[in-house]
């Protein structure tokens, strides 16, 4: 009877640690050992190849396709680790314990997927890799892979960020929410990306694509999101709303919404996620039935205009529809009026003009950061200093020193990064023009 249960024993360990075998495949944390085995190498020395050396060694070499692909998405180079390394001790001293424990929370993981899976049953497999970057990404995806960048993802209230300049500031304040805690909604969301058709390279798709990963892993998982943009969004809907109808056109403030840290008047960036996330709740409680509701929002066809178009319409977020939106986006940019020394497509322009004075229809903000050559290229750009180009007092016009040549033809471009005070784009203008004899 002894023999009998000892070997019983032993039957249920072993079918325990196969089981555990198994959750792990699917997640792999083997970049974390490493790059702290790599790190220690590194910090031992001084010697900047030798640096290098252990880095590329006992990290990149040895790394998964995991490491590969966060290497890949977020363009890493050994330089950004090694600056990273020798530039934040205390950071990563703070950092460490944390992230040697992501295998303790692969079985929480699996559970989340397995709740996933109940919402959308067309689920297809995907894995987890826990790496460690540069701090560019706490999580992306690329195919079928969950990449996980661990010294984000893993930090806490207590990870150290005193040592980080301004571009990475945004960090304190997303340590103080503790990622680490909500390390099964971040891989649920982005498990749903792996689920998701590819993007397009719009505000709104972008947006969108984003907003269906935070809202499915809500859902999937029965809680709140814990990003705080959701709750901030939530309660102030109709501004947001409003100062996103009109950026959303011009793929140049991405940066507003999404990813980056340009500066917009809420103080709070990705709020982008927030606008996504209420798109996908409002068409989640129209819908009847749930799961098809949940399987379209996952299923977009980015590419296909009529089908996003109809799922925006159908979440009744936006104040009006988007083509109407869009008209009056486009009613409300400034354009450029006439040039002051002839008439644009003139082909016989004296080549002993100095200057060239564009007009505006509305006063910009100042800024001549929006000039650039047409198709003709940078050999039909006129000549001239840089230093005397200038603003009228009320920066409805533009002037540019020039160095004409007889016999040419030329192109000056004015493109749509002039903008006004309130950041809306001018619409592109191209200037074509010819000069004579003399």
């Amino acid at each position: 009877m002894r023999k009998t249960l000892t070997l019983l024993i032993i039957v249920i360990t072993l079918t325990n640690c196969i089981n555990r075998q198994n959750l792990n495949q699917n997640v792999i944390t083997l970049d974390i050992t490493n790059w702290w085995n790599a790190y220690d190498k590194v910090t031992s020395t001084q010697d900047s190849t030798l640096q290098f050396k252990y880095l590329d060694s006992l990290y990149f070499q040895k790394g998964t396709v995991g490491l590969d692909g966060i290497r890949q998405a977020r363009n890493y180079t050994p330089e950004d680790y090694i600056n990273a390394i020798n530039n934040y001790p205390k950071f990563w001293s703070s950092i460490r314990e944390n992230t040697l424990k992501a295998n303790e929370i692969s079985s929480e993981l699996e559970d989340g997927i397995k709740k996933f899976k109940t919402i959308y049953p067309e689920l297809k497999p995907a894995k987890i890799y826990f790496t460690i970057g540069a701090f560019r990404t706490g999580g992306t995806t690329i195919d079928s892979l969950v990449l996980i960048g661990s010294e984000i993802s893993m930090a806490d209230s207590k990870t150290v960020t005193s040592e980080f300049p301004q571009n990475l500031s945004h960090l304190k304040s997303h340590f103080a929410t503790n990622p680490n805690e909500h390390l099964v909604f971040l891989n649920v969301h982005e498990y749903v990306h792996t689920q998701q058709n590819p993007r397009v390279f719009n505000i709104l798709s972008l947006t969108l694509y984003e907003g269906v990963a935070e809202f499915v892993a809500s859902k999937a998982l029965g809680v709140k999101s814990p990003n705080p943009q959701i709750e901030f969004g939530k309660k102030n809907t109709e501004r947001i709303r409003e100062v996103y109808e009109t950026e959303m056109f011009y793929p140049n403030n991405l940066y507003k919404w999404l990813d980056g840290n340009a500066p917009n008047e809420f103080g709070m960036r990705d709020l982008g996620y927030y606008v996504g996330y209420q798109i996908c709740e409002n068409y989640y409680n129209q819908a009847e039935n749930k799961t098809e509701a949940i399987k379209k929002m996952i299923e977009l066809d980015y590419s296909n205009e009529t089908e996003i178009e109809d799922f925006i319409k159908n979440a009744n977020f936006f104040s009006a529809p988007l083509e109407e939106l869009y008209k009056t986006f486009e009613r409300n940019r400034p354009t450029v009026i006439l040039i002051k020394q002839f008439e644009n497509n003139s082909q016989n322009v004296s080549p002993k003009i100095k200057e060239i004075t564009i007009e505006f229809s509305k006063p910009l903000n100042g800024q001549n950061t929006g000039v650039d050559f047409g198709d003709l290229g940078q050999d039909a750009f006129p000549k001239g200093t840089l230093n005397g180009r200038h603003w009228s007092e009320n920066n409805k016009s533009w002037t540019i020193p020039v160095e004409l040549e007889p016999n040419k033809d030329y192109q000056i471009l004015i493109s749509n990064n002039f903008r006004t005070e309130d950041d809306i784009p001018l619409k592109p203008f191209l200037i074509e023009f010819k000069t004579g004899n003399k």
